[in-house]
């Protein structure tokens, strides 16, 4: 991390929880929370608590110095809803192959 950037991952117990029009894509109480500086908290999901059959893997990618790079999918009339690192760097390792989402709904136990 370069200094003064921060990265923090901890194992949550919240529910959190996806709908996109009516329909629940995800539903994880082992979501990984991800803090980074400037960001907002980032809840990283496994893939057995989501719906990945009604993902669509897209063609964009990103890179972020810190994490590595990302790849999305997409609902029909989401694009590039969610996204994971495939290959994180060594640093956020434990998010490998964990899906995120942009609005989650996160239920506090």
């Amino acid at each position: 991390m370069s200094e003064g950037h921060t990265i923090t991952i901890e194992q949550g117990t919240d529910l959190v929880r996806v709908v996109h029009d009516g329909q629940v894509v995800a539903e994880s109480r082992r979501p990984l929370l991800l803090r980074e500086t400037g960001c907002p908290v980032r809840y990283y999901l496994p893939p057995d608590d989501v719906r990945t059959d009604l993902l669509t893997a897209s063609e964009t990618h990103t890179y972020c110095p810190f994490k590595g790079t990302a790849s999305y999918w997409s609902l029909p009339d989401a694009p590039d809803l969610v996204w994971a690192y495939p290959e994180p760097k060594d640093g956020v390792a434990e998010i490998k192959d964990h899906l995120c989402f942009y609005e989650p709904e996160v239920v506090r136990s």
